[in-house]
């Protein structure tokens, strides 16, 4: 029998409004008792943001509290197990970070919520291409160079940022959340738990590993390591001799044992203790965008000038979302939407897995690393649909009227390793699906998971360069895009994916990839399992999820989806996955990377290379060539409302640029 861990599993049961319990006149009663202000200071050393003027940074935690009794509350693992207040109520304190104008009135009302990424703000160097800089400028925003192309702030928008992980580094300017530990009849739980130590991918080159949680016990009689060095290799079982605890929260390999190989997967199951009460994350997050959502008053940093609520969701934030959409939190405690919007952002199909006992949400899973940890499970898609495979129906948006207008943007990678395909065809692969009308899909065309401004193309642990594509540009129009559905009521563009209708989505071995000499790829990509067991997984037999992966054109970029000019003139192949090489498991799909493949110069050194894509020399025989194509495509994707005017500028000013040089 099949175990749900993450968002069916805990989908609300609660008596729900329909979206009639209260009036627009009165405020939102969330738990939140109190923001606590520690610090106000000017941004930017006082810029003025065109008509929205001057930012400031306001600074500190927000605290809350929460009635397991209410209905809105009992999906949240554990909860009726914390340690309660005077009250009844169950405690906890998040950090809690605003940049907002500073001058009220010339605010827009629009709130923009982005969810931290494992306690670190994306929205500045992976959305509006601030310098890749130091971790603490970025999760620490201060000066005009931190605000990159700084558009959402001269649209006046207000930006909050809350913590929602118990275990996200603080370090650096990370942002946390302080949840209270479940314990039973005031006695400790204590349960086995699964940890996947890899080295030198998500972990340290060798011993000691960080471990996930608190072991019940420091001897090793109901603890278990095994090894192995793919993931579909059988574990070995490491004597008890080779390893040792070094205290409750870390495991160390002995002198004498085998070195650890890069990319090898230690698995440890043991007795683990103190499971915090990790599903407050998202109640946390409803409350604290519902009180600054309230009216004006001295305690609300928002200063009630808040009309809309915009959320935004970066990979596993973006993950985030999506279960907090389908559990129900996206209603406040007073029965009202909290979130009006919201962009997903290379999230692919699947959840994140925190609210359950001893969740581990900062885990993803790969082809390779975690690849049987609780993430992806029916529903996948916005749309309504029947899975085969389970014999359920369902749809992540609930349909109770407090769904938000959804955008979900992927890129090449999410097909490849996120089964992003699913969002809109039937769970088997065999039919397109229609999305509802409040939903959108976007697949920035042979982009990558990790794309952003500044990266340079290096290999890593990867067997071809990284893939540069920065599909910001893009984001940037649909982030306008969503704000002016959202306050306007504008229809955004159509979704743009692949369809198996006109043959431009398939299985991996028919994308029509152009034969490149010494080019190796991806066998499949990676598989959406089905599995009984968070401890001990084992894969179920039967009918199995079948995602897909868009088909390419003869220079091997995706022929579907947004293509940003870089794609649409290129003068690289550029591709959504990479391979691990050696010392790594050579084969096995690279992480969340992609691949950069230089185009020839010339004919002669293309023919030598035999490589079948025209050269650049053929491509752009005149000068001026290139920047014509350039200049094509980005009108184009401004006509569709795809690009902002002003990035087209930018990237026909880089092409213009790069066409001066020799």
């Amino acid at each position: 029998m099949r175990m749900d861990f993450s968002r069916k599993a805990v989908r609300l049961g609660a008596v729900l409004c329909g979206g009639l319990c209260g009036s627009p006149g009165e405020p939102a009663l969330a738990r939140v008792t109190a923001i606590e202000v520690r610090a106000v200071e000017p941004f930017a050393e006082g810029q003025d943001f065109g008509a929205a003027g001057a930012y400031e940074r306001v600074i500190g935690v927000a605290r809350g509290e929460l009635d397991p009794a209410d209905p809105r509350n009992a999906g949240i693992v554990d909860l009726a197990l914390a340690p309660r207040n005077a009250r009844g109520l169950v405690e906890y304190r998040t950090d809690f970070f605003m940049l907002r104008p500073k001058d009220p009135a010339r605010a827009s009302g629009t709130l923009l919520y982005e969810v931290l990424n494992r306690g670190r703000k994306f929205l500045f160097n992976w959305v509006l291409d601030a310098a890749p800089q130091a971790a603490q400028a970025v999760n620490d925003p201060r000066s005009l160079q931190d605000a990159g192309t700084a558009l959402v702030l001269r649209r006046g928008d207000t930006l909050v940022w809350s913590g929602w992980e118990a275990d996200a580094l603080r370090q650096q300017g990370g942002m946390a959340i302080d949840v209270p530990v479940a314990t039973r009849d005031g006695a400790p739980i204590v349960e086995t738990v699964r940890d996947e130590l890899v080295s030198a991918t998500r972990g340290p080159p060798e011993a000691p590993f960080v471990l996930t949680f608190r072991a019940a016990a420091l001897d090793q009689a109901n603890a278990r390591l095994t090894v192995r060095r793919r993931e579909a290799d059988t574990p070995r079982t490491v004597p008890p001799q080779a390893w040792t605890f070094v205290a409750p929260g870390e495991l160390r390999l002995l002198p004498g044992s085998v070195k650890p190989e890069p990319g090898t997967l230690y698995t440890l199951t043991y007795p683990a203790t103190q499971p915090k009460v990790l599903g407050i994350g998202f109640a946390a997050t409803r409350d604290v965008v519902a009180y600054l959502r309230g009216p004006a008053s001295a305690e609300n940093p928002a200063g009630g000038a808040i009309r809309h609520a915009v959320a935004l969701g970066i990979s596993q934030s973006g993950r985030f979302l999506r279960d907090y959409i389908h559990q129900g939190f996206n209603q406040d405690e007073a029965g009202r939407r909290v979130f009006d919007g919201m962009l997903l952002h290379i999230s692919g199909i699947g959840g994140v897995y925190l609210n359950a006992r001893f969740g581990q949400p900062s885990r993803t899973n790969t082809q390779h690393e975690d690849h049987l940890y609780p993430e992806n499970a029916f529903p996948f898609s916005a749309a309504t649909l029947r899975d085969p495979v389970t014999g359920q129906s369902g749809a992540l948006l609930r349909g109770d009227g407090f769904d938000p207008l959804l955008m979900e943007v992927n890129t090449s990678t999410e097909y490849w390793q996120k089964g992003a395909s699913l969002l809109t065809t039937d769970p088997l692969g065999q039919t397109d699906v229609a999305l509802p009308e409040t939903a959108r899909a976007y697949l920035v065309s042979s982009g990558f998971h990790y794309g952003r401004a500044g990266l340079t193309s290096t290999r890593g642990p990867c067997l071809h360069p990284r893939n540069t594509l920065n599909p910001a540009p893009a984001l940037r129009a649909l982030l306008v895009a969503l704000e002016e559905w959202v306050t306007r009521g504008t229809a955004p563009p159509p979704s743009r994916v692949p369809r198996l209708a006109d043959g431009t989505l398939g299985p991996a071995e028919e994308t029509g990839f152009p034969y490149i000499p010494g080019l190796r790829m991806p066998d499949a990509p990676n598989a959406i399992a089905r599995f009984s067991s968070a401890v001990d997984p084992r894969p179920e037999a039967g009918p199995q999820y079948r995602p897909l992966v868009p088909r390419v054109d003869a220079d091997g970029h995706e022929r579907a989806g947004i293509r940003l000019p870089e794609i649409a003139a290129p003068v690289a192949t550029h591709t959504g996955w990479n391979l691990y090489a050696e010392p790594f498991p050579a084969g096995e799909l690279c992480d969340r990377e992609g691949s950069r493949l230089p185009l020839a110069k010339g004919q002669a050194e293309r023919e030598a290379l035999g490589d079948p894509r025209p050269s650049l020399a053929e491509r752009y025989p005149e000068r001026g060539d290139r920047l014509a194509a350039v200049t094509r495509a980005a009108d184009g994707l401004v006509a569709d409302r795809l690009l902002l005017p002003e990035d087209a500028e930018r990237l026909v000013a880089a092409a213009r640029k790069a066409d001066d040089q020799p």
